[in-house]
Protein backbone atom coordinates (compact mmCIF):
# COMPACT_ATOMS: atom_id res chain seq x y z
CA UNK A 1 0.00 0.00 0.00
CA UNK A 2 1.48 3.34 -1.02
CA UNK A 3 1.48 5.68 1.64
CA UNK A 4 0.58 9.56 0.46
CA UNK A 5 1.27 12.86 2.13
CA UNK A 6 -1.04 15.48 0.69
CA UNK A 7 0.12 19.48 0.78
CA UNK A 8 -2.45 21.90 1.59
CA UNK A 9 -5.37 19.87 3.18
CA UNK A 10 -7.42 22.98 3.44
CA UNK A 11 -7.58 23.91 0.06
CA UNK A 12 -9.99 23.00 -2.75
CA UNK A 13 -7.77 20.41 -4.36
CA UNK A 14 -6.17 18.98 -1.61
CA UNK A 15 -9.12 18.31 0.09
CA UNK A 16 -10.53 16.56 -3.29
CA UNK A 17 -7.24 14.64 -3.56
CA UNK A 18 -7.84 13.18 0.22
CA UNK A 19 -11.08 12.04 -0.82
CA UNK A 20 -9.97 10.34 -4.48
CA UNK A 21 -6.99 8.92 -2.03
CA UNK A 22 -10.08 7.37 0.50
CA UNK A 23 -11.51 5.93 -2.58
CA UNK A 24 -8.86 4.07 -3.69
CA UNK A 25 -7.34 0.75 -2.43
CA UNK A 26 -4.13 1.39 -3.80
CA UNK A 27 -2.86 4.46 -1.90
CA UNK A 28 -4.13 5.60 1.82
CA UNK A 29 -3.06 8.94 3.55
CA UNK A 30 -0.35 9.18 5.38
CA UNK A 31 -0.49 12.10 6.55
CA UNK A 32 -1.88 15.86 5.64
CA UNK A 33 -0.33 19.66 6.16
CA UNK A 34 -0.87 23.09 5.64
CA UNK A 35 1.10 26.34 5.80
CA UNK A 36 2.18 27.47 9.13
CA UNK A 37 -0.82 29.31 11.26
CA UNK A 38 -3.63 27.83 8.87
CA UNK A 39 -6.90 27.45 10.49
CA UNK A 40 -6.84 23.81 9.36
CA UNK A 41 -4.14 23.22 11.21
CA UNK A 42 -4.60 20.79 14.11
CA UNK A 43 -8.24 19.10 12.46
CA UNK A 44 -8.58 16.21 11.64
CA UNK A 45 -7.82 15.71 7.89
CA UNK A 46 -11.35 13.76 6.86
CA UNK A 47 -13.24 16.32 8.29
CA UNK A 48 -11.17 19.55 6.27
CA UNK A 49 -11.59 17.66 3.19
CA UNK A 50 -15.49 17.42 3.61
CA UNK A 51 -15.46 13.39 4.45
CA UNK A 52 -17.81 14.23 7.18
CA UNK A 53 -15.89 11.59 9.40
CA UNK A 54 -12.31 11.16 10.83
CA UNK A 55 -9.69 10.04 9.10
CA UNK A 56 -7.77 9.95 12.91
CA UNK A 57 -5.16 11.81 10.65
CA UNK A 58 -4.18 15.45 11.85
CA UNK A 59 -3.46 18.64 9.76
CA UNK A 60 -0.29 19.57 10.75
CA UNK A 61 1.57 22.55 10.06
CA UNK A 62 4.29 22.70 7.56
CA UNK A 63 5.90 19.49 5.82
CA UNK A 64 9.06 18.99 7.64
CA UNK A 65 7.33 17.18 10.63
CA UNK A 66 5.68 14.87 8.16
CA UNK A 67 8.09 14.33 5.74
CA UNK A 68 8.95 10.82 6.59
CA UNK A 69 5.58 9.57 7.51
CA UNK A 70 4.83 8.58 3.59
CA UNK A 71 6.29 7.32 0.59
CA UNK A 72 5.16 10.08 -1.65
CA UNK A 73 4.15 14.32 -1.37
CA UNK A 74 1.45 15.66 -3.82
CA UNK A 75 1.07 19.20 -3.93
CA UNK A 76 -1.26 21.46 -5.59
CA UNK A 77 -0.29 24.51 -3.31
CA UNK A 78 1.19 28.48 -4.02
CA UNK A 79 4.38 28.26 -6.22
CA UNK A 80 6.72 29.52 -3.57
CA UNK A 81 5.68 27.04 -0.81
CA UNK A 82 5.93 24.28 -3.36
CA UNK A 83 9.75 25.15 -3.96
CA UNK A 84 10.32 25.28 -0.38
CA UNK A 85 8.48 21.56 -0.11
CA UNK A 86 10.33 20.08 -2.82
CA UNK A 87 13.65 21.38 -1.78
CA UNK A 88 12.40 19.35 1.51
CA UNK A 89 11.17 16.29 -0.61
CA UNK A 90 14.85 16.33 -2.63
CA UNK A 91 16.89 16.16 0.82
CA UNK A 92 14.71 13.48 1.60
CA UNK A 93 14.35 11.90 -1.61
CA UNK A 94 11.03 11.86 -1.38
CA UNK A 95 9.01 11.11 -4.59
CA UNK A 96 6.85 14.29 -5.34
CA UNK A 97 3.58 14.99 -7.78
CA UNK A 98 3.49 18.60 -8.13
CA UNK A 99 0.36 20.29 -10.29
CA UNK A 100 1.12 23.66 -9.02
CA UNK A 101 0.58 26.12 -11.57
CA UNK A 102 1.79 29.66 -11.91
CA UNK A 103 6.15 28.59 -11.51
CA UNK A 104 8.40 30.67 -13.05
CA UNK A 105 10.71 29.91 -15.09
CA UNK A 106 13.52 30.01 -12.36
CA UNK A 107 11.25 27.87 -10.89
CA UNK A 108 10.91 25.19 -12.87
CA UNK A 109 14.73 25.47 -13.21
CA UNK A 110 15.36 24.96 -9.78
CA UNK A 111 13.39 21.64 -9.44
CA UNK A 112 14.73 20.44 -12.79
CA UNK A 113 17.99 20.48 -10.97
CA UNK A 114 16.51 19.12 -7.70
CA UNK A 115 15.15 16.47 -9.62
CA UNK A 116 18.59 14.87 -10.51
CA UNK A 117 18.26 13.35 -6.92
CA UNK A 118 14.94 12.46 -6.47
CA UNK A 119 12.02 11.42 -8.55
CA UNK A 120 9.03 14.23 -9.31
CA UNK A 121 6.09 14.48 -11.97
CA UNK A 122 5.75 17.87 -12.76
CA UNK A 123 2.85 18.73 -14.77
CA UNK A 124 0.62 22.36 -15.11
CA UNK A 125 -2.59 19.54 -15.41
CA UNK A 126 -3.10 16.23 -14.05
CA UNK A 127 -6.15 15.42 -16.09
CA UNK A 128 -6.04 12.52 -18.33
CA UNK A 129 -8.11 14.32 -21.21
CA UNK A 130 -5.90 17.75 -20.84
CA UNK A 131 -2.58 15.23 -21.78
CA UNK A 132 -4.44 13.32 -24.08
CA UNK A 133 -5.30 17.01 -25.87
CA UNK A 134 -1.71 17.87 -25.80
CA UNK A 135 -1.60 15.34 -27.88
CA UNK A 136 -4.05 15.60 -30.29
CA UNK A 137 -2.47 19.63 -30.39
CA UNK A 138 0.55 18.28 -31.43
CA UNK A 139 -1.01 15.64 -34.45
CA UNK A 140 -3.24 18.74 -35.50
CA UNK A 141 -0.19 21.92 -35.83
CA UNK A 142 2.06 19.15 -37.45
CA UNK A 143 -0.32 17.98 -39.68
CA UNK A 144 -1.56 22.19 -40.21
CA UNK A 145 1.48 23.80 -40.27
CA UNK A 146 2.37 27.26 -40.96
CA UNK A 147 -1.63 27.44 -43.43
CA UNK A 148 -3.58 27.89 -39.97
CA UNK A 149 -3.57 30.52 -37.25
CA UNK A 150 -2.95 29.06 -34.32
CA UNK A 151 -5.19 30.78 -30.96
CA UNK A 152 -5.81 29.32 -27.44
CA UNK A 153 -8.71 30.11 -25.57
CA UNK A 154 -9.10 29.55 -21.50
CA UNK A 155 -11.22 30.26 -19.26
CA UNK A 156 -11.22 29.60 -15.38
CA UNK A 157 -12.93 30.40 -12.20
CA UNK A 158 -12.17 33.95 -10.38
CA UNK A 159 -10.24 33.28 -8.02
CA UNK A 160 -7.35 31.99 -10.21
CA UNK A 161 -4.67 33.73 -9.63
CA UNK A 162 -1.96 33.24 -12.37
CA UNK A 163 -2.69 34.08 -15.94
CA UNK A 164 -2.57 32.67 -18.58
CA UNK A 165 -3.37 28.95 -16.94
CA UNK A 166 -0.65 26.49 -16.80
CA UNK A 167 -2.56 24.20 -19.08
CA UNK A 168 -2.95 27.10 -22.15
CA UNK A 169 0.79 27.66 -21.41
CA UNK A 170 1.31 24.52 -22.26
CA UNK A 171 -0.53 23.83 -25.24
CA UNK A 172 0.94 26.89 -26.58
CA UNK A 173 4.29 25.34 -26.37
CA UNK A 174 3.39 22.36 -27.44
CA UNK A 175 1.75 23.54 -30.72
CA UNK A 176 4.53 26.03 -31.44
CA UNK A 177 7.36 23.01 -30.82
CA UNK A 178 5.20 21.46 -33.43
CA UNK A 179 5.25 24.15 -35.92
CA UNK A 180 9.43 24.74 -35.36
CA UNK A 181 8.94 28.05 -33.19
CA UNK A 182 9.13 29.13 -29.11
CA UNK A 183 6.24 30.64 -27.32
CA UNK A 184 8.62 32.55 -25.69
CA UNK A 185 9.05 34.62 -28.70
CA UNK A 186 5.45 34.13 -30.46
CA UNK A 187 2.78 34.02 -27.92
CA UNK A 188 0.66 37.36 -27.79
CA UNK A 189 -1.47 37.17 -24.15
CA UNK A 190 -3.49 40.49 -25.02
CA UNK A 191 -4.71 42.67 -27.89
CA UNK A 192 -6.60 45.73 -27.52
CA UNK A 193 -6.78 49.11 -30.06
CA UNK A 194 -5.31 49.11 -33.17
CA UNK A 195 -2.98 46.22 -33.42
CA UNK A 196 -2.82 45.91 -37.06
CA UNK A 197 -2.56 42.89 -39.31
CA UNK A 198 -2.47 39.21 -37.38
CA UNK A 199 1.26 38.12 -37.59
CA UNK A 200 1.61 34.46 -39.13
CA UNK A 201 4.01 33.48 -36.72
CA UNK A 202 2.18 34.68 -33.63
CA UNK A 203 0.52 32.19 -31.00
CA UNK A 204 -2.57 33.44 -29.51
CA UNK A 205 -3.44 32.80 -25.70
CA UNK A 206 -6.45 34.83 -24.19
CA UNK A 207 -7.63 34.31 -20.57
CA UNK A 208 -11.50 34.60 -19.09
CA UNK A 209 -11.84 34.60 -15.80
CA UNK A 210 -15.62 34.20 -14.42
CA UNK A 211 -17.08 32.77 -12.01
CA UNK A 212 -17.13 29.03 -10.64
CA UNK A 213 -15.82 27.70 -13.94
CA UNK A 214 -13.52 25.04 -13.18
CA UNK A 215 -11.49 25.26 -16.29
CA UNK A 216 -12.10 24.94 -20.27
CA UNK A 217 -9.63 25.14 -23.02
CA UNK A 218 -10.32 25.99 -26.84
CA UNK A 219 -7.26 25.19 -29.31
CA UNK A 220 -8.29 27.07 -32.71
CA UNK A 221 -6.32 26.28 -35.65
CA UNK A 222 -7.86 28.82 -38.29
CA UNK A 223 -7.57 28.42 -42.18
CA UNK A 224 -8.72 30.25 -44.80
CA UNK A 225 -12.16 28.48 -45.66
CA UNK A 226 -12.35 26.25 -42.10
CA UNK A 227 -11.38 26.12 -38.67
CA UNK A 228 -10.70 22.97 -36.45
CA UNK A 229 -11.00 23.39 -32.50
CA UNK A 230 -10.18 20.91 -30.19
CA UNK A 231 -11.94 21.58 -26.84
CA UNK A 232 -11.70 20.48 -23.23
CA UNK A 233 -13.80 21.35 -20.67
CA UNK A 234 -13.61 20.46 -16.93
CA UNK A 235 -16.69 20.16 -14.69
CA UNK A 236 -15.02 18.75 -11.34
CA UNK A 237 -11.76 19.21 -9.61
CA UNK A 238 -11.86 15.39 -9.22
CA UNK A 239 -10.46 14.72 -12.90
CA UNK A 240 -7.22 17.02 -11.41
CA UNK A 241 -7.14 14.91 -8.24
CA UNK A 242 -7.63 10.99 -9.93
CA UNK A 243 -4.17 12.02 -12.26
CA UNK A 244 -2.83 13.19 -8.94
CA UNK A 245 -3.11 10.50 -7.55
CA UNK A 246 -2.75 8.16 -10.79
CA UNK A 247 0.87 9.98 -10.89
CA UNK A 248 1.40 9.49 -7.26
CA UNK A 249 1.03 5.29 -7.85
CA UNK A 250 2.72 6.07 -10.54
CA UNK A 251 6.16 7.52 -9.78
CA UNK A 252 6.98 5.68 -6.51
CA UNK A 253 10.17 2.80 -7.45
CA UNK A 254 10.80 5.60 -9.78
CA UNK A 255 15.05 6.51 -10.16
CA UNK A 256 15.24 10.20 -9.94
CA UNK A 257 14.27 12.72 -13.23
CA UNK A 258 11.85 15.17 -13.73
CA UNK A 259 8.55 13.33 -15.00
CA UNK A 260 5.27 14.71 -16.71
CA UNK A 261 1.65 13.10 -17.32
CA UNK A 262 2.94 12.11 -21.01
CA UNK A 263 5.39 9.72 -18.63
CA UNK A 264 2.58 8.25 -16.40
CA UNK A 265 0.25 7.89 -19.22
CA UNK A 266 2.24 6.26 -21.36
CA UNK A 267 2.38 8.85 -24.25
CA UNK A 268 5.63 10.13 -25.25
Amino acid sequence: MIRAIVAGAGGRMGGRIINIIEADKDITLAAAFERKGSRFAGQDAGIVAGLNRALGIIVQEGLEGVIDEGDVLIDFTFHEATLNHARIAAGAKKPMVIGTTGLSAAEIDEIRNLARSFPCVLAPNMSVGVNLLYKLVEMAAKTLGDDYDIEIIEAHHRMKKDAPSGTALQIGRVAAAAVGRKLEEVGVYARHGLIGERTAKEIGIQTVRAGDIVGEHTVLFGGIGERIELVHKASSRDTFAKGAVRAAKWVVGKGPGLYDMQDVLGLK
